[in-house]
């Protein structure tokens, strides 16, 4: 009798033949912005010092093959994937998936480009790459559900069968070496939620080692190494082992009916994607304000329970750990209007505007936005002013989100923001046409090398 076959069966037989042709148009156009988004993100981390520290470790182990940003130097892809995993995550400004709370290009984008160097891959394969990457990590974060979100950071876990699956797919994998290779990422599959406890550099290490792993489970399955075929729900599976109410059901329900990617979120503001709907609901109160800003007596914000269990214990004490405290973020946007990176500094952190507004602020759970979690991710806020004049906003869908999205121009000027530091101009917009354009190139591997070779001193 031959056994059912399991869901990374399932999901290894759909994807392992997929072709670029069987992509909706849309769809095409909306993978071309993530991986324009995604490197907009590598560039402006990789000057961080987190990323630093893991160039230099980098540096004491000199290979090739792979693009380390923003050096663009050579490098293994393995080593590539964990450097450009951390980069793209450390400011903040990556994308989101919000039905399953996860992050996919950091942990899956920096695998994909990497076997599509090594492979010399085209853009229509990166494109399939970054598609199955995206179904295959959204599906399987879907399935652990907001029960593993609770101690797991789903980019790490889930990022990792994402990245196994878009380099398998970028590789070539017949269904049997696809199957083995999410059969050893979900055994690697790891990231605890411990580190915003003191602000620990951990969180930039779980998108590069699931990037990492991914990838590495997916080139040992090239070789033949052997992975477990029921890693999904198997008894001692990755459902299992991590969530209390595991759904395996949707790890394969309507393959190729239903494109989880198309409901992506592309961040506008600089901080944890739990703090947008209270700083988008903030700017909607204060333009509504009769008075200014000056005359405000107290803020009050409703929010959702799991953005208080996540973060309502990390204190605004580095501009890092400020990007995932509420009332610092709602001070921000009420005191300044905006909430972009320049507004995440030591010198923010005491700036008298926001400290006059921290103590003014009340943040409580609403149990009617908590039931809306994860679908929606709402807020409301009401600020009343010292005379008992007040002002609400509500926000369920942030700018940036697909009821809600960035367009053409705003992705473009996003990037160039986040990258201005970095690359020249004249580069930067040759990325751009690069990314937009994807489909046309012939050679992944050639591009970065060529955008390598435009660089000053190179």
């Amino acid at each position: 009798m031959v056994p059912r076959p399991s869901a990374a069966e399932t999901l290894a037989r759909y994807f392992s033949p997929l072709a670029y042709e069987d992509l909706p148009v849309s769809l095409i156009t909306r993978l071309k912005a993530f991986f324009l988004d995604w490197l907009g993100s590598a560039f402006a981390g990789s000057q961080h010092p987190p990323v630093r520290m893991m160039v230099s470790l980098a540096e004491e182990m000199p290979g090739g093959g792979a693009t380390i940003f923003p050096a663009m130097t050579g490098h293994y892809p393995l080593i590539a994937a964990l450097v450009n995993g951390a980069a793209s995550h450390m400011v903040e400004m990556d994308d989101l998936h919000r039905p399953s709370i996860l992050h996919p290009a950091a942990s899956i984008l920096p695998a994909v480009l990497s076997a599509s160097e090594k492979e010399h891959a085209s853009g229509r394969t990166l494109i399939l790459g970054i598609l199955t990457g995206y179904e295959v990590g959204i599906r399987a974060a879907l399935a652990a559900g907001k029960s593993h979100y609770e101690f797991w950071h789903t980019t790490g876990t889930c990022g990792t069968f994402g990245a196994a699956a878009g380099a398998a797919k970028v590789m070539g994998l017949g269904p049997a070496p696809f199957t083995w290779a999410l059969g050893s990422a979900g055994t690697q599959s790891a990231g605890l939620w411990e580190f915003l406890t003191d602000g620990a550099m951990s969180k930039q290490l779980h998108p590069g080692k699931a990037s990492m792993n991914g990838l590495l489970a997916a080139l040992l399955a090239q070789k033949g190494f052997t992975g477990a075929r029921t890693i999904f729900e198997g008894e001692k599976g990755f459902l299992r082992a991590t969530s209390r109410a595991p759904d395996p059901e949707i790890l394969t329900a309507g393959l190729g009916e239903t494109f989880h990617a198309a409901g992506n979120s592309l961040k506008f503001y600089a901080s944890c994607g739990h703090t947008h709907s209270a700083i988008e609901s903030a700017l909607v109160a204060r333009k509504r304000l009769p008075a200014g800003v000056q005359d405000i007596q107290s803020i009050e914000v409703a929010i959702y329970q799991e953005a208080l269990d996540l973060l309502g214990d990390v204190e605004a004490r580095t501009p890092y750990l400020a990007k995932f405290n509420l009332p610092f973020c709602i001070a921000t946007a009420v005191a300044f209007g905006h909430a972009d990176l320049e507004d995440f500094t030591e010198e923010r952190l005491s700036h008298p505007d926001i400290q006059r507004l921290l103590p003014r602020i009340r943040i409580r759970e609403d149990s009617e936005l908590t039931r809306a979690y994860p679908q929606k991710w709402p807020s409301r806020t009401r600020i009343t002013l010292k005379n008992g004049q007040w002002a609400e906003g509500s926000c369920d869908f942030p700018k940036g989100d697909p009821e809600n999205p960035l367009s053409e121009a705003e992705l473009i000027t996003k990037f160039k923001k986040l990258s201005g530091g970095v690359l020249a101009d004249d580069t930067q917009n040759h990325i751009i046409d690069i990314a937009m354009n994807l489909e046309k190139i012939n050679d992944v591997a050639s591009v970065f090398q060529a955008i390598a070779e435009r660089r000053p001193g190179r």
